[in-house]
């Protein structure tokens, strides 16, 4: 049976944007604005019954449906408000010393470095960041054919550098699902293998792969994963998780400091210290279901080979348009949803610290297209996000537009 995608206004996008950048902000379905907005309702009608007596029932229900999703038990996860939140926790939890070292690679989120620099200066620990690099070879050059020149052919290119950089100080190491500069899957369950036979925790940064992946969090076997769910699931802005192997649980502190305990008398928990942070509306999570619930109506397998697809098609396009040749394998197990084009270093000025790039400034201003356009390892990159709103006409608007304004 032919996949069908649900129409464009399922959604509040403006006619007139050709969005393509759900990896950073990915908007909800009206159906999970709804839901978002029904729950607030609910708190302001009555707060007092809403706090005391329906929010911890509700969040636990919430959650389940959330844990079947991801193949994770419910007791070993807790909401939070994003991926960001949920690293700051690990980080505070992890017990450092002086002369410690947690591994990263650099292809990890600039806020994951600033989250880990800040923990280990602290502690007078270091952060060791693994060299994998990104290069853009043009149409026909074989310069860049060997391990560690940022050309991935096997998984063992991304694996073994990061190995390699383990010492006996090495307390953690920190990688990605689904990097978010450079769109690209890791052998997150090798890597989680491979460092627990050295007898090292790991912890993912996972706000991309949920929905874009199918997820079982007990195969991965990772120690901590963090994750937002504003993305990929498109549940609202505000919901988040933290999942936490069984034998980290009594080991974790808060980010912040509050009650730390139920509200509604129940028996204390380790995810207490989380759930309730001071008075907010948890309408974002509690809506977390109806964004599942969204997704498998309009059918999971299908949701993720059109928009891998779609993504694929723009790579090539891209590609094509500029003169080069693939840095990553043309298979769904390398990327998603969401592919990473390396354009040509001089091509493109490079943007004013603090500043939209300039491609990306001209996309948006001339052209009504949202795409982000970042700096990594020297080079721009064109990240091309594709959700279910999004068909072929938009990539042919990109493409259009890139010609237009050509190199500069």
């Amino acid at each position: 049976m032919e996949f069908t995608p649900p129409p464009r206004s399922a959604w509040s996008i403006p006619e007139d944007v050709t969005y393509l950048n759900h990896g950073s902000f990915g908007p909800a379905p009206r159906v999970v604005q709804e839901s978002r907005e029904e729950w607030s309702r609910r708190l302001e009608r009555q707060p007092m019954d809403f706090y005391l007596r329906q929010m911890e029932p509700a969040i636990d229900q919430a959650m389940e449906s959330l844990a079947r999703f991801v193949g994770a038990d419910s007791r070993d996860m807790v909401f939070v408000d994003n991926a960001t939140v949920a690293m700051n926790v690990v980080a505070a939890s992890l017990e450092l010393k002086p002369g410690d070292e947690v591994l990263l690679n650099d292809h990890e989120y600039g806020a994951v470095f600033r989250i880990w620099r800040q923990r280990c200066e602290a502690a007078g620990a270091r952060v060791v960041t693994a060299r994998l690099g990104a290069a853009v070879p043009e149409v026909g050059d074989s310069e860049h054919s060997s391990r560690g020149s940022g050309q991935f052919r096997s998984t063992a290119d991304i694996v073994e550098p990061i190995m390699a950089c383990v010492t006996e100080r090495t307390r953690l190491i920190v990688v990605s699902h689904i990097t978010s500069p450079s769109a690209v899957i890791f052998p997150v369950a090798e890597i989680c293998r491979r460092a627990h036979e050295r007898g090292i925790p790991v912890c993912i940064d996972g706000p991309h792969a949920i929905a874009m992946r199918e997820i079982n969090l007990r195969g991965i076997d990772c120690d901590f994963y963090c994750a937002s769910l504003h993305k990929w699931l498109s549940a609202p802005c505000g919901a988040g998780f933290l999942y936490v192997k069984r034998s980290w649980q009594s080991r974790m502190k808060p980010h912040m400091t509050s009650w730390g305990r139920s509200l509604g008398g129940r028996p204390e928990r380790w995810q207490d210290q989380l759930n309730w942070l001071g008075t907010r509306d948890p309408a974002p999570f509690l809506a977390v279901p109806i964004a599942i619930e969204f997704l498998e109506q309009v059918g999971l397998e299908g949701f993720r080979e059109s928009t891998h697809q779609l993504a694929r098609t723009a790579r090539a396009r891209i590609e094509q348009l500029f003169g080069l040749a693939d840095w990553l394998p043309d298979s769904p197990d390398w990327f998603g949803s969401m592919v990473a084009i390396p354009l040509p270093a001089s091509d493109y000025k490079k943007a004013k610290p603090n500043a939209m790039h300039p491609l990306q400034a001209a996309l948006l201003n001339q052209f009504r297209i949202e795409i982000p356009v970042t700096e990594y390892f020297g080079q721009a990159f064109l990240r091309v996000s594709c959700h279910l709103y999004n068909t072929t006409s938009d990539i042919d608007h990109l493409i259009d537009a890139l010609q237009q304004i050509g190199r500069f």
